[in-house]
């Protein structure tokens, strides 16, 4: 028989704070009883009354903080209790910092079976602006009123916020040209629930390099009225302006961008710098959105693979080639395979437009990858991976121990499954050596790490 949990729903307790979740809920322990309580933070002491009750846990609000936590801060954002997309609004930085170098320690110690330190953890500091892409999805309130900001945690509910603590502070004005355009040219928003409406979101990206700015519009289908006035509001509200995209998406579906974009001003890319190139940036591109962070993180990356001028370089999941491309000068050449043909497209022309031509990119899988390769009798001294937040499949990662690379740099926006790898790695023959954390993403809960893997018997320098 289960034991009878110590509490039940609308039970008022006092609760120490001890630890964040992985979700960065704080953590408590009452009668041995797990209790999660958003916005709380490790070191409060708080009045937490219980809203849901599970049979091994159980979830709290915060009814009154008794003893503040020496970390707690003053929220500086209006929307952070509602949004869910900063989770540590109400944290110091440097208790944020501490918190994510453990986390990555923790998951590669306990998921991993590692002992290797994290060694460090890389920030720029800058932990206000610093994002340089937005996706607003807009809702129409029961007033009638049409929301524009981000989903409230665990919900599809649109949180009104306009002005962004993370995003360029110049956002907040296109988002108020465009919100007075839609209501003066009766332009309807997307309601999920009865697909019905025109305008689902609005996605803005900016060069921090170039200062160039393009403002995409999200529609369910491919024309809006008026757009000759949309646009000269726009630019007249913010002259950096450059690119006017209409995406396409009529899909019943949580996915923001469709496949199909139409430019209805200016170029159909922005630009922007990285690591000392130039890359070229559609609303499909995947580009790092903390670029002075990125720079950090492909810095630690290059020096995790320890080029002399005479490796080929396999860089798997490339993307737009962006890492890579940012090595290609250190390498004698680098080999980039995506699955996407548009974004191997994208990395081709990247590529030239940087004039680097010791790079070549393949639209195939790891394990075709890997073939071909082999039928040109080509080995890779050092692979690349930087796989999306569910990790890399046991074949890629039995493929890439095929080629037999002297190191693999594994650079990760998830530590569960990169703990989980390394621990895969591990039964190929593979050893992880040392492991960096990057905050690319200051005050949410994410945080991107960096572990170079060597195969036995090679040292990780050689």
């Amino acid at each position: 028989m289960k034991p009878t949990p110590p509490l039940k729903k609308n039970d008022d307790i006092r609760l120490a704070i001890t630890a964040f979740s992985a979700l960065g809920t704080g953590v408590g322990r009452h009668g041995g009883f797990t209790v999660f309580v958003d916005g709380a933070v490790p070191g409060d002491l708080i009045d937490a009354h219980i809203i849901k009750l599970k049979p091994t846990y159980a979830v709290a609000i915060v009814k009154r903080i008794v003893t503040p936590s020496p970390d707690r801060i003053v929220s500086d954002c209006p929307a952070a209790a509602r949004c869910g997309g900063c989770s540590f609004r109400a944290l110091s930085y440097d208790a944020e910092l501490r918190y994510k170098k453990q986390k990555v320690q923790d998951a590669l110690c306990r998921i991993g079976g590692l002992d290797i330190p994290v060694e460090e953890i890389l920030t720029t500091g800058e932990t206000a602006r610093y994002r340089n892409k937005a996706q607003y999805p807009l809702s129409l309130g029961a007033d009638g009123k049409t929301n524009i900001g981000f989903y409230a945690k665990k919900s599809h509910r649109v949180i009104d916020c306009r002005d962004c603590a993370l995003q360029p502070a110049a956002f907040e004005k296109l988002l108020g040209v465009i919100a007075r355009w839609a209501a003066e040219y009766g332009v309807t928003i997307y309601n999920e629930e009865t697909h019905k409406g025109l305008l689902r979101h609005i996605y803005l990206r900016k060069g921090f390099a170039t200062g160039e700015t393009m403002v995409c519009l999200v529609a369910t289908k491919p024309a809006l009225p008026h757009t000759d006035a949309l646009i000269t509001d726009l630019l007249a509200a913010d002259g950096s302006v450059c690119s006017v995209i209409l995406n396409v998406n009529p899909d019943k579906t949580n996915v923001v961008l469709g496949q199909t974009c139409i430019t209805l001003f200016g170029k159909d890319t922005i630009e922007d710098a990285l690591c000392g190139l130039r890359f070229s940036i559609s609303p499909l591109s995947f580009y790092q959105v903390n670029p002075k962070a990125t720079e950090l993180l492909y810095g630690k990356a290059a020096e995790f693979a320890a080029l002399t001028g005479d490796e080929t370089v396999l860089d798997l999941y490339c993307g737009a080639g962006t890492i890579g491309l940012s090595m290609a000068h250190r390498a004698k050449e680098i080999i980039g395979v995506e699955v996407i043909p548009a974004a191997i497209e994208n990395a081709k022309a990247n590529a030239a437009r940087n004039g680097i031509g010791n790079a070549r990119f393949l639209c195939a899988d790891a394990a075709e990858a890997a073939k071909q390769l082999e039928a040109e009798g080509l080995s890779p001294d050092v692979v690349i991976l930087d796989p999306p937040r569910k990790g890399c499949d046991e074949s890629v990662l039995a493929a890439v121990a095929k080629m037999a690379p002297k190191r693999v740099v594994y650079v990760s926006c998830d530590p569960a499954t990169l703990a989980r790898d390394c621990k895969r790695f591990a039964a190929l023959g593979y050893k992880a050596e040392k492991a960096v954390a990057v905050d690319l993403f200051p005050r949410t809960v994410h945080v991107e790490s960096v572990v170079l893997i060597t195969r036995a018997g090679v040292e990780a320098t050689e």
